[in-house]
């Protein structure tokens, strides 16, 4: 459906983007403030928002709804990652002036393993057809896992199978050598505990991928829609996690409005199995309606906490 310009302007965009964030707004390392990421949330949103104007003057509104109900759904899923990130930054003690170097390199690693889901998911989708109930179900179990997650029961980052894996190869230092990924010593490699956090990081990110990536094919199945609205969700995880650090912990209910939101888009595959269509127009309000809901009700039930 979408030209092959289409694509080129899409990656230009995004690698331009990328560029212009590493090479001139953080060209030093630095504590990332409230103020800055605030602004700079607003700003990938502004983007993401744009380009759907953009989907909309190539394809109509019917498209466009399914872009914006994806940036939507993939918006709100990462979300949860802001707690994941929370947790690993403080269990490896990781210097504040460290973080956004970790989750820069850890959006590229998404980016490119979204592709490759978005990729795979499409095909084998469009090649079997009954493929639809499979990643309903999943969706559904998904969501009802997340449903009855309880609180603190997280496992410690720094047991992490890929980091186990890690040391395998390379003997990892105590010290972040200013923020390095490797580090020479005495001619001999060595990682840095920021390239054990950087592997955590992209590794748990895979597997909300699995997660999220079938959210949004349950909405279209077009990959440029598909990957466009993951990508520019992507993009702004990082900023929105230095927005929200200091206030994870008031996210009390959310997980039970992202439950919703999978439960749904998982019996939406499932009804779209058997023939029966639900329009956007009705997924998007219930989308926005569950995660909107959960947050409003988490930062009212917690209004008196410190943040």
């Amino acid at each position: 459906m979408f030209p092959l310009w289409a694509w080129i302007f899409f990656i230009g965009l995004v690698l331009g983007l990328l560029a212009l964030d590493l090479f001139v707004f953080h060209r030093q390392a630095h504590k990332i403030q409230v103020r800055e990421a605030a602004w700079t949330t607003a700003f990938w949103v502004s983007v993401a928002l744009a380009f759907g104007v953009f989907v909309w003057a190539m394809a109509g509104p019917g498209v466009a709804s399914e872009y914006f109900t994806g940036y939507i759904v993939e918006w709100s899923l990462s979300v949860d990652n802001v707690f994941v990130f929370s947790l690993i930054f403080t269990s490896f003690a990781v210097p504040d002036e460290y973080r956004y170097r970790v989750l820069f390199w850890g959006v590229i690693g998404a980016l490119v393993a979204r592709a490759v889901f978005v990729g795979a998911g499409a095909a084998l989708l469009s090649a079997f057809g009954w493929l639809v109930f499979v990643f309903g179900i999943f969706l559904v179990l998904t969501g009802i896992r997340m449903f009855r997650r309880g609180t603190g029961e997280e496992k410690d980052p720094r047991n992490h199978r890929a980091l186990r894996l890690l040391r395998r190869f390379l003997p990892v230092t105590k010290d972040y050598h200013n923020g390095h990924f490797l580090w020479r010593d005495k001619g001999k490699l060595f990682a840095t505990p920021l390239l054990a956090v950087l592997v955590v990081v992209e590794t748990t990110d895979v597997i909300f991928a699995v997660d999220s990536v079938p959210a949004v094919l349950s909405i279209t199945t077009n990959p440029f829609i598909v990957y466009s609205s993951n990508a520019f969700a992507v993009l702004g995880l990082r900023h929105l996690y230095f927005l929200l650090e200091g206030a994870v912990d008031r996210f009390t209910y959310l997980h039970y409005g992202l439950a919703a939101v999978l439960i749904f888009v998982g019996a939406k595959f499932l009804l779209e199995g058997f023939g029966v269509h639900i329009p956007i127009t009705a997924s998007l309000p219930f989308i926005a309606l569950a995660v909107g809901s959960s947050i409003a009700i988490s930062l009212f039930a917690t209004r008196g906490r410190n943040s």
